[in-house]
């Protein structure tokens, strides 16, 4: 396998923990897991928007709804081996005028027949919660089962299980990937020089997935095409006083769980050191470079930002690249050659499609579709 980021180390621990061996092999990777680097798993907030997804069938809702389904059943069987990974329930979707408005009371409408438990919440209810709201919030819907998980913590405890499970991890960059010897299987050549033989190949290293794929077939690449998409996100302090009113069910008036407001996540982290932190993100960037307005927007949102939230102070702020196929819909979960598979392509839900995603590749390579 190629990539440590989520997708990759969910898919990778999955393999191990059901009976496959496994090598992962990324060059951020390290005996105690994967280092700090750009990856899609980096820029990610952790928010789980399945129920309120906009399209009620097809792949993209199956995908969703199994996925979280999975991540209950997957944090209950790491909790149980002493890696537990923290949920945060609750996700109140928020319009920013009429016409999201009524789109979300169609959501309803049709949600309502399949019993997700959503709610619709008028603008007075939302007047009264604290600390305030964006400016010009014209209703939203809330969801109890939708929510948010720290990606870097689910990272951690996936690699340390798999690793507990057999897992062999490599910390080297991969040059070119061939057929193997006979055109039976897959050859992956490292930048030292290594080489490593295999019966089955997944590809799940985001960005560096279009260059693999140009040095083994430029047709290949071009058909899977992905472009990079830089994320930023921060994180904040608040004032204590408005720290208080996050904590979900510390009072009737505080917020419901993360809240999205026209695409950006405001996800409360008390849990954090200090229980004062907020996460804040991410933006949609293209190209590689970070972009200072941008992230000056997202502090801001947009002009609608309410007051305390010019008050808190910065911590930190970070930015990540996520993988957007080109001409496709996201994720991109393929069997490019017999034993090839392609993982990737997430672009902005690769945690939640983390689960249904390695899943997926369980499925071929015990399918025997290679």
């Amino acid at each position: 396998m190629v990539g440590a980021g989520l997708v990759g180390m969910a898919t990778a621990w999955l393999l191990q923990r059901r009976g496959h061996r496994v090598l992962l092999i990324d060059p951020c990777l390290g005996a105690d897991g994967p280092a700090p680097g750009q990856s899609g798993s980096r820029a990610a907030l952790g928010v789980l928007m399945a129920r309120v997804f906009q399209r009620s069938s097809g792949r993209g809702w199956r995908l969703r709804q199994r996925s979280l389904a999975l991540w209950q059943a997957w944090r209950q069987e790491l909790a149980e081996r002493g890696r537990p990974i923290a949920m945060r329930r609750g996700l109140l979707l928020l319009a920013a005028d009429g016409a999201e408005r009524a789109r979300q009371e169609r959501l309803l409408q049709d949600r309502r027949r399949q019993d997700h438990g959503l709610e619709l919440w008028e603008p007075e209810r939302l007047a009264a919660l604290e600390p305030q709201l964006p400016a010009g919030t014209a209703g939203g819907l809330h969801s109890p089962q939708d929510g948010q998980l720290d990606p870097l913590q689910a990272l951690e405890a996936l690699h340390s299980d798999a690793i507990a499970a057999g897992l062999t991890g490599l910390g080297q960059a991969v040059a070119a990937i061939e057929p193997g010897p006979g055109g039976r299987g897959w050859r992956l050549v490292l930048a030292d020089g290594q080489r490593f033989d295999s019966e089955w190949l997944v590809l799940c290293c985001g960005t560096a997935i279009p260059q693999l794929l140009a040095r083994l077939d430029p047709e290949l690449a071009a058909a899977w095409a992905l472009e990079p998409v830089l994320g930023q996100a921060l994180d904040l302090e608040l004032p204590a006083a408005v720290a208080r009113r996050f904590a979900q069910g510390e009072a009737e008036s505080g917020w419901p769980g993360v809240l999205v407001w026209q695409g950006i996540n405001l996800v409360p982290r008390p849990d954090l050191p200090g229980g004062r932190h907020l996460w804040l993100g991410a933006t949609v960037e293209p190209g590689l470079r970070a972009d200072p307005a941008a992230l000056a927007a997202l502090r801001d949102l947009g002009g609608s930002a309410p007051p305390w939230l010019g008050e808190a102070r910065l911590l930190r702020s970070w930015h990540g690249l996520r993988p957007r196929p080109v001409g496709r819909p996201a994720p991109l979960l393929e069997t490019l050659a017999p034993g090839l598979l392609l993982a990737g392509g997430h672009h902005r839900n690769g945690v939640l499609l983390t689960p249904a995603s390695a899943e997926w590749v369980l499925e071929q390579v015990q399918g025997g579709a290679g």
